[in-house]
C-alpha cells in the first residue's frame, strides 16, 4: 500500500489505485509556487548570481554603489555583442566595456561600463583585507573594513573632515580642503537625500561605500561633484553597480593621432583649452594631473573634448588652502594599501606643486603625438618649436604658458568650421574669435 494514498484508497480496485496515483501526481505539479521545473530555477538562480559576481554587488558594501542596478537587471544597460541573458561576459578582465543605455527600452545611447581598478588587482585588494585580519584567503571583506579604526571614525562623524581622508592615497585627497570636502558629501550621488554638508542621511553603508570609492579611485567623485552641465571637461555620470560605474560613452584620444590635420588641430586647441580650466576657474580650484596617457583623454561623438578618466588629478583649494598631506607613514591603514601597497611614497607637498605640471606633461607626451608631421614645413616647425618650448619642466612657469598659449594661436586658424565638430557648429560660423 502506498502511504501516501491512505487506507480508503488502499481498499479500491487495483485500475482505479493507478487512476487515483495518476491523478494525484498531475495535480500535484500546479499545486505549488515551485510550479516551474527545478532545472529552469536553478538555471535563473544561478544567472543572477553570476550577475551579481560579475558587477562585484557580492562584495558590497565594499563597493561603489547600487544606484543603477535595477537598469541592469532590466537589461536597460546592454553589453555591446557581449552580454549574454545571464549577465555573463565573453571577457571579465577588460578595464572598461561599451554598452547602450536606455530609459524607455526603445531608444538607445553609447555609455561606457568602468571598473575602479582592474579585475586582478581587486583580486590582490581582497586577499590583503583578509590578510590583515589575519584571516583566510576568502573573508567577509564588509566586516574587515568596517572593524577598522578610520571607518569607526566615520561611524562617529557628522562631517566629512580632512583628518578622515589622510593617508589615503588618492592625488584628489592629498592637500584636501574642508570645503572640497563638504562639496563631495552635498553631491553624493549613491545616497537617496544628497545637498546637505552634514552625513546626517548617509548610512553606515552609504559611509562605507564612499570611503572604498575614495581609497580605490575617485574618478566617479569627480564626475559627481564636478559634473559636464556645469561646463566642467568631464562625462556625465549615471550611476553604480557593486565596482562597476556607468558614464557617457567617449572614444580615447589615443585613436585619433592619425587623425586629418584639421581634426589633430581642433583636437589640440581643445586640449590646452581643458588644461587652462583646470588652472584658473570661477571655483578657484587648481587641479593638476600627476601623470598623463592618451586613455585618460576621450572625445564624444560630436567632437567635444573631456578627460575620460580623473584618477590621476590632485586639487588644491586657492580659495581656501589645503590641509598638509602627511608625512609618508602617517596615517595609513588597511583603506591606504588598496590600490598601491602600504611603500611610504616621497611625495611633493602642497605647496611645491607647480602650477605649469599639467601643461608639460601634455606637451611631453600628448601633444607630439597628435600634431607631429601634420602640417606644412613653415607651420610644423613653429608647432614643433613652441611644442618642445612647453614640455621643458626646468623652464619658469611663465615661459612654459607663454610657449602654450603661442601653441593656441598657432592651431586656431587650422580648425575648421563643418559638421563634423558638431559641438562648436553652426555657432562657430558666426565667431568672429573662431
Amino acid at each position: 500500500m502506498d502511504p501516501q494514498l491512505g487506507p480508503e484508497a488502499a481498499a479500491l480496485h487495483p485500475g482505479w489505485q493507478a487512476l487515483l496515483l495518476l491523478v494525484v501526481s498531475v495535480l500535484s505539479c500546479f499545486s505549488s509556487p515551485a510550479s516551474s521545473p527545478p532545472s529552469l530555477v536553478s538555471r535563473v538562480r544561478t544567472s543572477y548570481n553570476l550577475g551579481r559576481t560579475f558587477l562585484g554587488l557580492d562584495k558590497c558594501n565594499a563597493c561603489i554603489g547600487t544606484s543603477i542596478c535595477k537598469k541592469f537587471f532590466k537589461e536597460e544597460i546592454r553589453f555591446d555583442n557581449s552580454l549574454a541573458s545571464d549577465l555573463e561576459l565573453a571577457s571579465d578582465y577588460l578595464p572598461s566595456y561599451s554598452a547602450n543605455y536606455s530609459d524607455d527600452s526603445k531608444t538607445w545611447r553609447p555609455v561606457e561600463i568602468f571598473r575602479l581598478v582592474s579585475k586582478e588587482q581587486n583580486e590582490i585588494s581582497d586577499r590583503r583585507i583578509c590578510a590583515f585580519a589575519s584571516a583566510p584567503k576568502t573573508c567577509s571583506i564588509e566586516r574587515i573594513l568596517r572593524k577598522t579604526g578610520r571607518f569607526q571614525k566615520w561611524l562617529q562623524a557628522k562631517r566629512l573632515t580632512p583628518d578622515l581622508v589622510q593617508g589615503l592615497p588618492s592625488p584628489f585627497l592629498r592637500c584636501p580642503s574642508q570645503r572640497l570636502l563638504d562639496r563631495v558629501v552635498r553631491r553624493y550621488a549613491e545616497v537617496a537625500d544628497a545637498g546637505s554638508i552634514f552625513m546626517d542621511h548617509f548610512t553606515d553603508r552609504d559611509k562605507l561605500r564612499l570611503l572604498y570609492t575614495l581609497a580605490v579611485n575617485a574618478h566617479p567623485i569627480f564626475l559627481q561633484i564636478f559634473p559636464g552641465a556645469e561646463g566642467w571637461p568631464l562625462p556625465k555620470y549615471l550611476g553604480s553597480c557593486g565596482r562597476f560605474f556607468v558614464s557617457t560613452s567617449t572614444r580615447p584620444l589615443q585613436e585619433f593621432y592619425g587623425a586629418p590635420p584639421d581634426e589633430a588641430a581642433d583636437l589640440a586647441y581643445q586640449l590646452l583649452g581643458v588644461l587652462e580650466s583646470l588652472r584658473s576657474n570661477d571655483l578657484n580650484y587648481f587641479f593638476y594631473f600627476t601623470h598623463v596617457d592618451a586613455a585618460m583623454f576621450g572625445i564624444f561623438s560630436n567632437g567635444h573634448l573631456f578627460i575620460r578618466d580623473a584618477s590621476a588629478l590632485g586639487v588644491i583649494d586657492k580659495q581656501e588652502g589645503s590641509q598638509a598631506a602627511p608625512r609618508a607613514g602617517e596615517n595609513q591603514d588597511i583603506f591606504s594599501c588598496l590600490v598601491s601597497g602600504c611603500q611610504a611614497q616621497l611625495l611633493p607637498s602642497c605647496d611645491n606643486i607647480p602650477d605649469k605640471q599639467s601643461v608639460v606633461l601634455v606637451c611631453q607626451q600628448l601633444l607630439p603625438q597628435l600634431l607631429q608631421g601634420k602640417f606644412p614645413s613653415p607651420v610644423q616647425v613653429e608647432i614643433d618649436s613652441a611644442l618642445a618650448q612647453c614640455g621643458q619642466g626646468i623652464r619658469p612657469d611663465s615661459e612654459v604658458f607663454g610657449a602654450a598659449s603661442r601653441l593656441k594661436d598657432i592651431l586656431r586658424p587650422l580648425r575648421t568650421c563643418d559638421p563634423r565638430f558638431a559641438y562648436h557648429y553652426p555657432d562657430c560660423k558666426y565667431n568672429d574669435r573662431f
